[in-house]
């Protein structure tokens, strides 16, 4: 009993020392320029800039300078890809997977090639990458079937402005500066979209930060929008009656035209 007592004695001596003895880790401060994104009718697109410091122990940064990795997402969102086929000279749907949890945006930037950076393990991870995005497939299906249509997916998003990948983009000075500016395109959707930096060095990553970036339609945008939410049913009648409404009066403008002329 003396000897495990004098052990556990011995311990609580020494694990205090050996714990100010570790290096303490460095540390992010990550901002954008933009905490609030606003769509209005007339908006097409925005750039945001995302920013920051890198604060190194005893404020000296280290002879090998580290790499950051910036990751914007938008909310995550259930989407159903479908594959189609052509069948006696017509397009019809075939194959078919649901996602449950794909980004509605992705956007990855780098101070260097994520390659270069970090092995495939710890881009998949922390899904560094768009071949490195956990989609969650609802479905049972087998790798390569699920792998043809994540690329799929990652095609039709990055057409249209909501996937991208830029290697070498992030600048950093002094080897504690850092920015990279990132575009958003016009067809986002509302809601909360975090912007992720990682701090990279050896192929492990050091620290990272978040913030967050609210993206919301404003004006008569946000009325329609919150009244569609709230009174889906009114909200379908009324766009069927205007479109009725439209169609009518595209008629009687027809008429009238060809009694003028004719």
């Amino acid at each position: 009993m003396r000897l495990l007592a004098a052990l556990l004695a011995l311990i609580a001596l020494v694990l205090p020392g050996a714990a100010c003895a570790q290096p303490a880790a460095p540390q992010l401060v990550p901002d954008v320029s933009q905490r609030t994104v606003e769509i209005r009718f007339s908006f097409t697109g925005a750039e945001l800039l995302l920013f920051g410091a890198i604060l190194y122990p005893g404020g000296r940064a280290p002879e090998k300078p580290a790499d950051i990795i910036v990751v914007l997402k938008g909310p995550s969102q259930a989407i159903t890809m479908r594959e189609k086929r052509k069948i006696a000279g017509i397009w019809v749907n075939a194959d078919s997977i649901d996602f449950r949890s794909a980004p509605s945006f992705y956007a990855v930037a780098s101070s260097k090639p994520i390659d270069r950076l970090v092995d495939e393990r710890t881009a998949a991870i922390y899904e560094f990458g768009l071949d490195k995005l956990q989609l969650s497939p609802a479905s049972l299906s087998d790798t390569n079937e699920i792998g043809r249509f994540a690329k799929g997916l990652n095609d039709l998003k990055q057409r249209d402005g909501l996937y991208l990948e830029a290697p070498g983009s992030v600048e950093i000075t002094d080897g504690v500066l850092y920015r990279a500016r990132l575009p958003l395109s016009a067809r986002v959707v509302t809601g909360t979209y975090t912007a992720e930096t990682f701090l990279v060095q050896d192929g492990r990553v050091l620290a990272a930060a978040t913030r967050e970036i609210e993206v919301r339609k404003t004006g008569f945008e946000r009325l329609i929008g919150q009244f569609a939410e709230d009174h889906d049913i009114a909200y379908g009648l009324v766009a069927v009656v205007l479109a009725l409404a439209m169609g009518l009066f595209a008629g009687f403008v027809a008429g009238r035209v060809r009694g003028a002329f004719g």
